[in-house]
């Protein structure tokens, strides 16, 4: 479960193979992996290991081991006494020792074997990487793992005893080992290389008790506030042993051993840390509020009695302190240090809509209903969109193409034979309508950028010599077929051509379209027969545009 680690070699696996091996496949698994163990990391609930430390002292030991310390790094949940009795099994006959304070010489210098175990707490050493409050369910892997300090406590008493108050005269005398190396390493031990004693006053001690009780409240409701469905056993217990002071006093016996003119006169340079403790004291309250509204939200009815109960002794501790330390506020600590997720990680995506080039779907959803959003739109063809300038020139250059289109269509119509003429003139009464309706269309829906149709579109019709295009534009600089007569066989080629003007199948005339140019002119001689059905009387319906 040490996913930290774990994340820390995938990152080096992802670099080769992202730039050395170019394993994609490997990569994306790897990835996932991380993805998961980061997932780990804030969710699951790590058991966190109890650390011992074990002096081998006497001459029966070997050498290795003998009149050292040792830091052993236990089992998940295991307690002292299961850890001292799987070592006494190496030691059959070594004898545990009753004190945890160092031996004296006549003890390391005897022939038997003595075997000293306590246990000892680590030191965090929080990595340089987070220089901002972070979640406590982060932060609790490194208070077990990557440590190579830990400390022992000792409490000493000074002076007379009181009765009445033992906070008053209670010194720590605290120990300190370094390890060669950090634990859990290659091994679940190893050896002490320093040891040195520091003594803590009462009034430090106090203060440590204090930031300690509020770090717990506020690492609980923490807890409670990233996952709703913890149970409630424990915030009770801590809560009630806070609020309620006939449990544990609360920090009724600070106030009585350090707030004290006798205290203040005999101990002047103590000032500073009072203030201290003052504050701390200050900050406890919007702490315990907020783990009691959490702990009113997720009471049950059996529990309520108990619950009232707790408020009513919070607000009379509220009134106290806030008159005698003032009020804080911790609004913008919680949210600070809450397991909701970062700011720096609630980012808005979008970008200004002044700045946000407009996307196809997001142009088509602006657009009319009757009218195309975009160039290109009715032919599903993706294109970027052009600024006003280069529609403007495209423009001017399909009116001056239509001229030249024009004048090509004059030079045709003399070179034609009479036939031809005829059937020009017929034909074109049918598509002057088609021309004008198109006018608009190529204003608005042509790009100048469309690239032009390929020739796999172009259909075959008359062995490879003449081809035509189902583009529905007007009449281009090939050569007009001569008069043909209908053939219904290809009517369906031409009605697609429509539809995709956009023209429906209601708009279409009765009349077939002409055919394409044939090999020989003997398949034209009933041409003058049935001109009368080819030639409508009237022009068909205006093109009509329908959105796609």
């Amino acid at each position: 479960q040490m996913w930290e680690e774990a994340i820390a070699l995938g990152k080096e696996l992802a670099e080769q193979y992202e730039n050395e091996m170019f394993d994609y496949e490997q990569l994306s698994e790897l990835l996932r992996k991380q993805a998961q163990f980061y997932e780990n990391i804030v969710k699951v609930i790590r058991p966190k290991p109890d650390y011992f430390a074990v002096g081998y002292y006497g001459q029966g030991f070997p050498t290795f081991i003998r009149n050292k310390v040792f830091i052993y790094r236990g089992k998940e949940y295991e307690r002292r006494e299961d850890f001292e009795a799987r070592l006494l099994t190496q030691f059959p006959n070594a004898e545990k020792m009753k004190t945890t304070s160092p031996p004296g010489d006549d003890i390391k210098n005897s022939s038997g074997q003595y075997i000293q175990c306590f246990t000892v707490k680590p030191k965090l050493d929080l990595p340089s990487k987070f220089h901002r409050p972070v979640s406590e369910q982060i932060v609790s892997f490194y208070r077990v793992n990557e440590v190579q300090r830990f400390e022992y406590s000792r409490p000493v008493r000074k002076g007379e005893k009181n009765p009445d108050n033992e906070f008053a005269n209670m010194w720590i005398e605290r120990t300190i080992y370094v390890t060669a190396y950090k634990l859990p390493g290659i091994l679940r031990w190893f050896e002490v290389k320093s040891v040195f004693m520091v003594e803590i006053s009462p009034l430090e001690n106090a203060i440590e008790t204090m930031q300690l009780t509020n770090d717990k409240i506020n690492n609980m409701v923490q807890q409670h506030l990233n996952d709703p469905n913890l149970p409630i056993n424990p915030l009770s217990m801590l809560l009630n042993g806070i609020v309620d002071p006939a449990v544990m006093g609360g920090f009724t016996n600070y106030e009585k051993a350090f707030f004290t003119e006798k205290y203040m006169h005999e101990h002047p340079e103590d000032h500073d840390k009072i203030e201290k403790l003052k504050d701390l004291i200050a900050w406890q309250i919007p702490f315990l509020a907020e783990g009691i509204r959490i702990h009113g939200e997720k009471v049950t009815e059996a529990l309520r009695p108990f619950h009232e109960r707790m408020e009513a002794c919070f607000r009379q501790l509220k009134d106290k302190v806030e008159k005698q330390y003032g009020v804080r506020a911790v609004l913008s600590s919680l949210d600070d240090r809450r397991g909701s997720r970062p700011r720096s990680m609630v980012r808005s995506f979008t970008m200004p809509s002044s700045s946000r080039p407009l996307s196809v779907a997001s142009v088509s959803s602006i657009s009319s209903d009757s009218t195309p959003s975009r160039p290109g739109s009715d032919g599903f063809v993706l294109e970027p969109l052009l600024p006003k300038k280069m529609h403007s020139r495209s423009q001017d250059k399909l009116d001056k193409d239509d001229l030249d289109k024009d004048k090509k269509e004059k030079k045709k119509e003399k070179r034609n034979s009479k036939h031809q003429e005829i059937f020009d003139k017929e034909f074109k009464s049918t598509d002057i309508s088609l021309q004008q309706s198109e006018a608009v269309i190529l204003s608005e829906t042509i790009s100048p950028l469309r690239p032009q149709r390929p020739k796999s579109q172009v259909i075959n019709v008359i062995s490879s010599e003449r081809r035509f295009s189902v583009s529905p534009s007007p009449p281009s600089s090939q050569v007009t077929p001569p008069p043909i007569t209908p053939r219904t066989k290809l009517s369906f080629s031409i009605q697609s051509s429509l539809e995709l003007n956009g023209m429906s199948s209601s708009d279409i005339p009765d009349v077939p379209p002409p055919l394409p140019l044939k090999g020989s002119m003997a398949d034209y001689g009933n041409l003058m027969e049935s001109q009368d059905l080819i030639s409508p009387t009237t022009s068909p319906p205006a093109h009509q545009r329908v959105s796609p």
